[in-house]
């Protein structure tokens, strides 16, 4: 049997005990009586606030209201993804996920980009290169194949680190990677109702989150824990403005 490529991500200071909190605060606002029976209203909300924080953390001019004419093109790209990531649309995109994932991609990408690029013929195709090629191959493995063990929070980061870090597409690379990993987080069982906002923290500390893309791509153990670390964080965080968009719906 093949070793699991992403075991001595575990062995990284901290990353355990993130993992497991991550994943206890998802689990816990998954169970907030709110969303034991209308967790659809909150995953709109929460798609909603992810597409607005992803867009920003891309450059986009971002508008206050849902009723507000969409003019940015990014935002308009990351609000198309979070229709894709809500409801029964997000379980059509979960079983692609799991299937063909690079297939997902595609998809992801065609919404993100359909008014960014210049060209049609590039819309849903990663950049023809070798290396990202082999690296998309690779991170299909992982998520098909179980080629991991890791704990879903720190597959998520895998897979959002990874997507930043090669750039696979000529353009919209972040809110896609950003929809990446909330649709493995869904297919994970980690996040199924796309409840969670990390996307919020992220914006927040839009300069650590650069540098710890930065760090994931240099494969070093420190740049590694780091933004293990800093996914993680979000993620539970993510789960607290769940949580106050399950309160606000009381």
């Amino acid at each position: 049997m093949s070793p699991d490529p992403l075991a001595p991500l575990m062995d990284l200071p901290g990353v355990a005990a993130a993992a497991d909190a991550a994943r206890d605060a998802l689990a816990a606002v998954h169970r907030h009586p709110v969303n034991l029976r209308g967790w659809m209203d909150s995953s709109v909300e929460a798609s909603w606030r992810a597409a607005q924080s992803s867009a920003a953390l891309d450059g986009a001019v971002v508008t206050a209201r849902r009723d507000d004419d969409v003019a940015d093109p990014i935002l308009a790209g990351a609000l198309r993804v979070a229709m894709a990531l809500t409801g029964e649309s997000l379980d059509s995109l979960t079983a692609v996920w799991t299937r063909a994932p690079l297939q997902a991609l595609a998809r992801l990408h065609l919404l993100a980009a359909a008014d960014v690029v210049d060209d049609s013929d590039h819309l849903g195709r990663p950049r023809v290169d070798a290396a990202v090629s082999q690296r998309l191959d690779l991170l299909a493995d992982l998520v098909t194949t179980g080629g991991t063990a890791v704990p879903a929070p720190v597959l998520t980061a895998v897979v959002h680190g990874e997507l930043m870090a090669m750039a696979p597409f000529a353009t919209a690379n972040g809110v896609v990677a950003r929809a990446a990993a909330r649709l493995a987080g869904a297919a994970s069982g980690l996040d199924p109702h796309g409840l969670g906002v990390p996307e919020v923290t992220w914006l927040g500390r839009a300069d650590a989150y650069r540098a710890g893309v930065d760090g994931f791509a240099s494969g070093t153990a420190d740049g590694l824990a780091a933004w293990l670390l800093l996914h993680m964080e979000a993620l539970e965080k993510g789960a607290g403005e769940a949580r106050s968009i399950a309160e606000a719906r009381r």
